[in-house]
């Protein structure tokens, strides 16, 4: 559980630093107020999918112990987490090259989508953990037999 509190912490301070390199990088690039780019949304990227998921996370770990499933836990844990930083760091990417003038490329397109990819199979991964982990209701009986 202390991996998934340092780990939450860690996309937490990202996730608000990142917040404050769109601002200066921005600001020093003379970009146009209002104007759109992926930069804008890495910060909500880290803090969403990084902080407050891995902090559910702990919730369901706390109650229902989902790490007793070793190996499926193992491979979510790497397997969303480097979706997280694969998502965030194309991001980053694709978003300076904007702010910089500069034209984007398939690869990085190419390997934001491996990024989401992963984040997908992790939270799949994650569902099979609660399904196994939760446990079924009882079948109630029926009233009046």
């Amino acid at each position: 559980m202390r991996k998934l509190v340092n780990l939450s912490f860690i996309y937490m301070a990202v996730g608000v630093a990142s917040g404050l390199f769109y601002r200066e990088f921005t600001k020093m690039n003379d970009f146009p107020e209002g104007g759109w780019t992926q930069l804008s949304v890495v910060h909500t990227h880290l803090l969403v999918l990084g902080f407050m998921v891995l902090l559910m996370v702990l919730l369901l770990e706390k109650a229902f112990n989902i790490s007793a499933h070793a190996k499926l836990y193992a491979w979510f844990m790497w397997t969303y987490n480097i979706g997280v930083v694969l998502t965030a760091a194309m991001l980053t990417v694709h978003g300076s090259l904007t702010v910089l003038g500069k034209e984007s490329s398939a690869m990085i397109a190419g390997i934001a989508g491996l990024g989401h990819i992963a984040l997908t199979v992790g939270m799949v991964l994650l569902f099979v953990m609660l399904r196994r982990s939760v446990p079924a209701a009882k079948a109630s009986k029926a009233v009046g037999s």
